[in-house]
């Protein structure tokens, strides 16, 4: 929560600030730090200036991950509704349904992380394949943990982050639980009850596939739309670029064409030749 500040929005400064100091890349962190650190020292914000000088500056995965959630909120914020999901329908789940949402997570993984890298690459530092890792790292921890996704939803990350080891997989589930059955029960209304649990329990179930499975549609459906733009955005810079380069060559030439023109007039307009 942002610190209230009775002076009118200085509070607020620090926070917005602090967002963008941990948006900027890692090799020029410090001196941003350092400059936003004093500016908020010479407006007499000492405590602002002080929480500055303390942030740690992230590690390259963190940098981009943070750079992620800051540049593609809508896609963050689905992510995030999609980990809730996830680990709501994970404790209920059988091996079947699990199996399912571990290859939807996976794919939805695979597509953030993507796009972190081109985030990154547009500011001038291309992830290697190690960094790479380690931001998926972080945003499988942030789908497995609700700890990891608070903290990443504040967009100070410092440090990439692990994914718990006894979040279940597909391939450490057991076999799909089938209804218990049961011989003749000695009371007719006690094997009701235990039917309308196991159904209620069924019903719960199915529930909440259908809404991970819908939010992780939608947060595919967002991504294939957030790359078809950036194709379409790295296409008209493509197109942008030869029309600037064709109208520089025209003008050279228009250039040349003057000058040589200029040369011609000069030479006819020498003194005449005796006849």
């Amino acid at each position: 929560m942002r610190r209230k500040d009775a002076r009118g929005g200085e509070g607020h400064d620090v926070e917005r600030a602090l967002d963008e100091l941990f948006t900027t890349p890692p090799p020029v962190f410090v001196s941003r730090r350092r400059e936003l650190a004093d500016r908020a020292k010479a407006a007499g914000r000492v405590e602002d200036a002080r929480r500055i000088r303390a942030a740690h500056r992230p590690s390259l995965a963190a940098w981009a991950t943070n750079l992620l959630l800051r540049s593609r909120p809508e896609e963050s914020r689905r992510f995030l509704e999609l980990g809730h999901a996830l680990r709501e329908a994970y404790q209920s789940l059988d091996a079947d349904g699990i199996k399912e949402l571990s290859e939807q997570r996976r794919s939805v993984v695979s597509a953030m992380s993507r796009q972190a890298g081109e985030l990154a690459r547009e500011a001038g530092h291309p992830l290697s394949d190690t960094v790479r890792r380690d931001v998926e790292s972080t945003l499988r921890a942030v789908l497995a943990d609700q700890d990891a996704a608070d903290l990443w939803a504040t967009g100070r990350l410092e440090s990439a982050l692990v994914p718990p080891t006894d979040f279940p997989s597909h391939a450490a589930a057991g076999p799909p639980r089938k209804p218990a059955r049961t011989a003749a029960a000695p009371s007719s209304s006690r094997t009701r009850a235990k039917d309308e649990i196991a159904e209620k329990r069924r019903q719960k179930q199915e529930e909440q596939l259908g809404r991970a499975r819908e939010t992780a549609r939608a947060a595919e459906q967002r991504l294939r739309q957030a790359r078809e733009e950036l194709r379409r955005a790295e296409q008209e810079q493509k197109e942008a670029e030869e029309r600037r380069r064709s109208a520089a060559d025209a003008v050279a030439r228009a250039e040349q064409a003057a000058r040589e023109a200029a040369r011609e007039v000069e030479r006819l307009s020498g003194p005449a030749l005796p006849v």
